[in-house]
């Protein structure tokens, strides 16, 4: 081992550049996505997922309802006025190994846990009805202050909601993501590979 005179270890230009490169690609996976919204990683990760052939799964286009449409030349057409209707399932769905997945997507800022008020009771009632028949239901959810992913069964979102007014709890605690969620870290490609989380929900 060589050191210099003060006794510091000399380390060769070649092992330090590729440190720093090694480095670079771990902080681009890990905070590459800081400020890209979860619905955008969700579209990249699903179009890859498409690519190869491993899942179908699309985001549900949000209902608009047209008030006042313009027509300034033939066949153009100018919606000059039109409102968001509320949406009345969940976010995204599709098939995954001849199974029927259905989840929604969340963001929040708090740290310790995530506002029921987030959710629907529409949205609610939609979970019920896909896990009748056998549907593979979930929530992603992104706590962007910790840059942590979980993916959490509508089994156990249902539960809370229901117990609100007997526990008066109106939030889903970080702790409760940990035990009965499948935390999913940040890759390249996929930017999400929720798969994996659906496999461990799957056998779970």
């Amino acid at each position: 081992m060589i050191k210099y005179p003060n006794g510091n270890r000399y380390i060769p230009k070649q092992a330090v550049n590729r440190q720093l490169a090694v480095k670079k690609k771990h902080d681009e996976v890990l905070f590459g996505h800081r400020g890209m919204a979860l619905e955008d990683e969700l579209n990249a990760s699903n179009e890859y997922y498409r690519a190869t052939e491993q899942a179908v799964v699309y985001k549900k286009p949000t209902p608009v309802q047209i008030v006042k449409v313009d027509y300034p030349k033939r066949a153009k057409a100018v919606i000059k006025e039109a409102y968001f209707r509320q949406p009345s399932t969940t976010d995204y769905n599709g098939v995954y190994q001849g199974r029927y997945l259905d989840f929604e997507a969340k963001e929040t800022k708090n740290k310790k846990s995530f506002p029921l008020k987030n959710f629907h009771q529409h949205q609610i009632d939609h979970f019920s009805r896909c896990l009748l028949q056998q549907g593979i239901c979930f929530v992603i959810v992104k706590f962007v202050s910790l840059q942590r992913l979980f993916l959490y069964p509508a089994t156990q979102l249902i539960i809370h909601w229901n117990e609100q007014e007997s526990t008066g709890h109106k939030s889903i605690a970080l702790a409760d993501f940990e035990k009965h969620g499948f935390e999913i870290d940040y890759a390249i490609q996929p930017t999400i590979p929720y798969l994996k989380a659906v496999d461990q929900l799957i056998m779970h």
